[in-house]
């Protein structure tokens, strides 16, 4: 099946492609299907052991010039000093291993926090189950402020919208047609497609499940990025140069000192010794320590503020950035929308400086929680960006949108098309 054909096809013909035309599934056919097609869930790449990333915090050159000046002060038996290098590259080692077990297990709290549930018909019966269990063929029911678990192909469109910010960049609801549509088209403009990773802002509808897991678009660009190479950051690039220029430095008064003592006659296990304590001694054992402790409390400080750091080595190389290439939306921006001004009165009014006890004002905040489907609960915003920053203005200033609505029921509605570009509610007034 080719994602490329699924939105040039009408109802009946994407019926018989994905579902051999029945429907819906039965409690066999999603099992089967959820064999062959996995569980709804993007793929990470292999977890490493505890003892794995322990292991890897001594891959730092420094790290390995430590061990090996460890290794040979306890065969010239300095007993002690080789033990405060041990110690001091273990402690290191430790920190950096602790570090990055508790960023993985803050991103897996996260992650179980953040599993919705979808509303599915299975059997002719409409059952809400996790969306990890979403698979192929399944019709999906949507309403304003679900999360969409899988990429598919609308059935029943009621002037729905969706946000798609999260696979395009762009922070304006699509509005969704259950037409199909012809010639070939970019993935922004297949209206009558739902994709995983976005949500209903507006309205409500049915799609049939078409991909799941890492055959939708947003797992195809997951499974891109488990193919780029990590590159290291300046800082352990810097290290690593100042750990080869070091051991060159060392080497060469070592030889030379080696060369010193033998022209002045000395014994030669005598000035090799000597050589090889001062290579020990010129070492810097607490470099490696010191820039991991330095790390971390970097990483506990960004920790507060709520980012969640994987690797200590990220916090310098983000100190290190000059140019961020990234989707604004949901990165560098909440993709949330305040008012500035209204037009009342024949005047445009700063927001702050609405006054509650005019009524032309508070006839204007009262129309547009109204003719609004946005709500606001607990702070939690659902709905279209535009609608949820009028309630929320509306909130601000006391016209509460759930009393409001109680005392003014919506009777019908004409929903906001492209045609007419606007939206218009009838409610009851009084009696």
């Amino acid at each position: 099946m080719s994602m490329k054909t699924y939105y040039q096809m009408s109802e009946e013909e994407i019926r018989q492609e994905v579902n051999q035309g029945s429907q819906p599934l039965t409690v066999d056919q999603v099992r089967n299907r959820q064999k062959e097609y996995g569980p709804n869930e993007l793929i990470e790449g292999e977890k490493k052991s505890l003892l794995g990333i322990f292991a890897e915090q001594f891959r730092d050159f420094l790290v390995i010039i430590l061990m090996i000046s460890a290794a040979v002060s306890w065969i010239l038996g300095e007993g002690e000093s080789a033990l405060v290098i041990l110690v001091v590259i273990t402690m290191n080692a430790v920190l950096g291993t602790v570090q990055t077990v508790k960023a993985e297990q803050s991103l897996s709290s996260l992650k179980r926090l953040c599993s919705p549930s979808a509303k599915v018909l299975r059997d002719g019966v409409v059952v809400e189950i996790p969306s990890r269990e979403v698979t192929v063929g399944d019709e999906v029911y949507l309403e304003a402020g679900d999360y969409i678990p899988a990429d598919g192909r609308i059935l029943e469109n009621a002037s729905m919208k969706t946000d798609e910010s999260a696979l395009t960049g762009e922070s304006m609801g699509v509005e969704k047609t259950s037409e199909r549509l012809e010639g070939e088209l970019a993935l922004g403009d297949r209206k009558n497609m739902v994709y995983s990773g976005s949500f209903v802002t507006y309205g409500r509808g049915s799609f049939l499940v078409t991909a799941v897991g890492m055959q939708t678009e947003v797992g195809k660009i997951a499974g891109l990025l488990k193919t780029a190479s990590e590159k290291k950051t300046p800082l352990q690039m810097n290290l690593d140069q100042f750990g080869k220029k070091l051991s060159v430095i060392i080497l060469i008064l070592c030889g030379a000192l080696f060369g010193l003592q033998m022209i002045r006659g000395g014994e030669l296990a005598d000035a090799f010794l000597f050589a090889v304590a001062l290579a020990v001694a010129a070492i810097p054992e607490a470099l490696s320590s010191i820039v991991t402790i330095v790390l971390a409390f970097g990483t506990q400080k960004m920790s507060k503020e709520g980012a969640v750091i994987r690797k200590l080595q990220a916090v310098e190389g983000l100190g290190s950035v000059s140019v961020i290439c990234s989707d604004k939306t949901g990165t560098l921006t909440q993709n949330k929308m305040t008012v500035e001004h209204y037009y009342v009165d024949g005047q445009s009014v700063k927001a702050e400086e609405l006054d509650v006890e005019n009524p032309s004002h508070v006839q204007l905040l009262r129309m547009s929680v109204l003719c609004n489907d946005a709500s606001v609960t607990d702070g939690q915003e659902i709905g279209d960006p535009t609608e949820t920053a009028l309630v929320a203005l509306g909130e601000k200033l006391g016209v509460q949108a759930q009393t409001i609505r109680e005392e003014y029921p919506r009777l019908s509605e004409l929903p906001f098309d492209s045609d007419r570009k606007l939206m218009s509610t009838f409610h009851q007034l009084q009696n």
